[in-house]
């Protein structure tokens, strides 16, 4: 998503002309000491003009030197602005200074852990699957997050929720021919397909994601038991097939050593008998009953 797409002229994150607040508080600390001795030199020494003036002018000075301190904590960032005009952002913590006229606003660039609602999305084949995933997101430009949408926390909520729908219609969720990138069975690379639309999707606000992942992936619930139904059933002609395999191997290896050896000679009917006789013995689910034949071999 580009920011043409959006319409927006993008901001951009630069350094603001701030001061530390440590310097100022002792210049406070002056004008508070000179404000109490022009007091008690003025009750002293009766009127004087300039006494007079430093003690209207310095509560005003006090006033002025007091308006322009403000606070930033590790990981947060101050944007300074002058009657809407950007001027830059204070990312230097501590206590610190600005022009009392210069507004600020703290934006926090800490890590923040988002975890999306379960949402319904159709896959690639039309089929109805819920997904939910969480995120790991930061501010990395104040500026962009500030101006360039209108509010950055609920800008993430609606992006995760649409990457989400596009990741989540852009695949299958399982593909029994084993074929294709399926949701289910290609989770790493599905993860980072959504960790860079989400990235995409979130540059213009100026956040980045650091970390993704699903933490809800199943069929909606109106098809999950006939989605389940089928994947028994895929599991079964699997099992059954790899038992063929196997029991057509063991046939063809018991004939062959009885015709190496010359235990029996089998004509082509009762080789046909006991090659069905040995399949109904290995394939079968249950054991085999056996019968006991008294008489000769052809009988």
């Amino acid at each position: 998503m580009s920011e043409h797409v959006l319409g927006l002229n993008s901001s951009t994150e630069r350094d603001a002309n701030t001061q530390s607040g440590y310097v100022y508080l002792l210049v406070l600390l002056g004008i508070i000491a000179v404000q109490v001795w022009a007091i008690f030199h003025l009750v002293d020494n009766g009127k004087s003009g300039l006494m007079i003036f430093m003690v209207i002018a310095m509560p005003l000075l006090l006033l002025f030197v007091a308006s322009g301190f403000y606070m930033l904590q590790p990981n947060q960032g101050a944007v300074i602005t002058l009657f809407g005009t950007y001027k830059g952002t204070d990312r230097k913590d501590g206590l610190r200074w600005v022009l009392p006229w210069l507004m600020r606003h703290k934006v926090s660039v800490r890590a923040n852990n988002f975890i999306s609602d379960k949402i319904k999305v159709n896959d690639l084949r039309g089929n109805p699957i819920e997904m939910a995933a969480q995120i790991v997101w930061r501010v990395v430009d104040t500026a962009q997050a500030t101006f360039d949408v209108d509010d950055y926390k609920e800008f993430v909520r609606v992006q995760v929720e649409a990457a989400i729908r596009t990741i989540g219609a852009r695949y299958p969720y399982d593909d029994f021919d084993h074929e294709d990138v399926t949701l289910r069975g290609h989770i790493d690379e599905v993860g980072v397909e959504l960790l860079r639309e989400l990235r995409d999707r979130l540059v213009v606000a100026g956040i980045t994601v650091d970390e993704c992942g699903f933490t809800h992936l199943a069929y909606a619930q109106e098809i999950a038991g006939a989605m389940l139904r089928r994947q028994q059933a895929e599991a079964v002609v699997a099992a059954r097939k790899t038992l063929v395999e196997g029991a057509v191997g063991m046939v063809e290896m018991a004939l062959a050593d009885l015709s190496k050896r010359d235990v029996v000679e089998l004509d082509d009917e009762r080789r046909a008998a006991m090659v069905s006789n040995l399949m109904v013995v290995l394939c079968s689910e249950r054991d085999t009953q056996p019968v006991v034949n008294a008489g000769s071999l052809y009988s």
